[in-house]
């Protein structure tokens, strides 16, 4: 796996103290309450689903609402660090 660069610990710990404060806004609680994941379109309780940057933090994403996703637990650990070609890539392997 090719890593885009390096992110201190500093600017870890503000986009994941960025996130806590996002997940508690009416903002995610109605993007949550669809109850849709964002990858593998299942239906889920609300609050089964949890939050997912498409482009991790520690990848240089950010804690921004248009880089955050709901999406089951399944799908966030199997995405796990990956940017978004390379969770397609291991969506089309599923798939075949």
């Amino acid at each position: 796996m090719v890593y885009i660069g390096f992110i201190d610990e500093a600017a870890l710990k503000k986009e994941r103290a960025r996130a806590r404060k996002i997940r508690t806004s009416q903002w995610w609680k109605r993007k949550r309450s669809i109850g849709i994941c964002h990858y593998c379109k299942g239906s889920f309780p609300p609050a089964q689903l949890t939050m997912d940057h498409i482009i991790p933090v520690g990848r240089g994403g950010k804690s921004e609402k248009f880089n955050l996703v709901p999406c089951c637990k399944e799908c966030n650990t199997q995405k796990s660090s990956l940017l978004p070609s390379e969770w397609e890539g291991y969506m089309d392997t599923l798939r075949k």
